[in-house]
C-alpha cells in the first residue's frame, strides 16, 4: 500500500513539474544563456555572434521579456524549442508571473522558431498582419529543412512553425501589470512586418532586426529606402536603451541608428549609380570603397549579398 500511496503522490506531482517545462523531450541547448536586466521591468538575452550553426546551436539572435504585476510579455522567441525553454527558465528564475504574450518582430527562422514552447503555457502571440501565412509558403517550408540540418537535433521533426493569434493592422498600444507598452510597425525594412516594441516606463525599445549593432546587417532585397525611413522613426521614440536584434544593447541609441541608416544610405546610393548606369554588378562592387566597413564581423558574409540584391532591386526600380 505504501509503494501505491507513493506512486500516487508522484503522479499528482507531474502537472507541477511539467508546468514550466512544456517540452521535456526535447534535446537541450547548452550554449550559455543569460538574462540582463535593463530597466525596472525590462530583460533581454543575446545571441552569439555568427550565423546559425551546430557550434552556436542557432543562439544567434536577441530577444527580450518585460516583467509586470500581471504577467511577463516576450518580445521574440528565438531560433528553437531549446533555446525558447532556456528562456522560459531564466524567466522562471526571475518572476512567477505568468507569460501572457509574444510579440514576434518578424517571422525569419531565427526570431520565431521557439513561439510552441510558450504557446504551450498559454502565452497569446502577436504579430504584424503582413506576416499571415508566411509560415505555410514554400520558402518557410525550404528553410525549414535547412534549419533542420544545420541545428538537428535542436530543430527537428517536433518543430512546429506557429501563425500569430492576433494579427495587428499597425501601431499598438496596450497595458498590462501597470506598464505601458507601444508597438510600432516599422516595416517594410528588414522584413514586411517589422515590429518594434517601447517599454514607456524604462524606455527600453526592442528593434528587432531594424539595428543590427556591431556588424554589418543583412539587407538581403529589403526596401533599404523603407528601411532608412523606419531607422528615423525609431529615432523619433528617443529611447534610453536600444536592443537590437543581433549584438549588444546600446546605451547611445542615436549613433547606433545613424550607423545602420548611413550603412543603408551608402549601399543604396553606390548601387543605384551603378544600377542606372548600366554598369555590370562585378565591377561596380569593386569600384566601392568599403573601406569604412570592411572590418566589421560579417562584412564578407553579408555585404556582397546586400550590394548585389540592392543592385538588382534598384536596376528594376530605374527601369519602371
Amino acid at each position: 500500500m505504501s509503494r501505491f500511496l507513493l506512486a500516487l503522490f508522484c503522479l499528482t506531482l507531474l502537472p507541477t513539474a511539467w508546468s514550466d517545462n512544456t517540452t521535456a523531450n526535447i534535446t537541450q541547448v547548452s550554449v550559455p544563456m543569460q538574462a540582463v536586466k535593463l530597466g525596472a521591468h525590462s530583460y533581454f538575452v543575446q545571441g552569439l555572434p555568427g550565423a546559425a550553426s551546430s557550434e552556436n546551436q542557432g543562439f544567434m539572435s536577441n530577444a527580450g521579456f518585460v516583467v509586470t504585476n500581471d504577467g511577463v510579455v516576450v518580445f521574440d522567441a528565438l531560433a528553437s524549442p531549446p533555446l525558447a525553454e532556456k528562456l522560459v527558465n531564466l524567466i522562471r528564475r526571475i518572476t512567477r508571473q505568468p507569460i501572457r504574450r509574444v510579440i514576434v518582430s518578424h517571422y525569419h527562422a531565427d526570431h520565431f522558431y521557439g513561439l510552441q514552447v510558450f504557446k504551450a503555457l498559454g502565452a497569446e502571440i502577436w504579430a504584424h498582419r503582413f506576416a499571415e501565412g508566411s509560415t505555410r509558403s514554400a520558402e518557410a517550408a525550404q528553410r525549414l529543412a535547412q534549419r533542420k540540418e544545420a541545428l538537428f537535433p535542436w530543430v527537428d521533426d517536433t518543430t512546429r512553425l506557429l501563425e500569430a493569434d492576433r494579427f495587428l493592422q499597425g501601431d499598438t498600444d496596450f497595458e498590462m501589470g501597470g506598464v505601458h507598452f507601444a508597438l510600432r510597425y516599422v516595416g517594410p525594412a528588414h522584413s514586411r512586418e517589422d515590429m518594434a516594441m517601447l517599454v514607456k516606463e524604462d524606455r527600453v525599445l526592442f528593434a528587432g532586426d531594424l539595428v543590427f549593432r556591431g556588424r554589418i546587417p543583412f539587407v538581403g532585397d529589403a526596401d533599404s529606402q523603407a528601411w532608412i525611413s523606419a531607422l528615423d522613426t525609431l529615432m523619433a521614440m528617443n529611447p534610453r536603451v536600444l536592443v537590437p536584434g543581433h549584438g549588444a544593447p546600446s546605451r547611445t541609441p542615436r549613433p547606433d541608428l545613424t550607423f545602420t541608416r548611413d550603412y543603408l544610405r551608402f549601399l543604396r546610393s553606390q548601387m543605384q549609380q551603378a544600377a542606372h548606369n548600366l554598369v555590370p554588378f562585378d565591377e561596380a562592387y569593386e569600384a566601392v570603397n568599403w573601406s569604412k566597413y570592411r572590418a566589421m564581423p560579417t562584412f564578407d558574409e553579408a555585404n556582397r549579398i546586400n550590394a548585389y540584391n540592392q543592385y538588382l532591386r534598384l536596376e528594376q526600380e530605374s527601369g519602371e
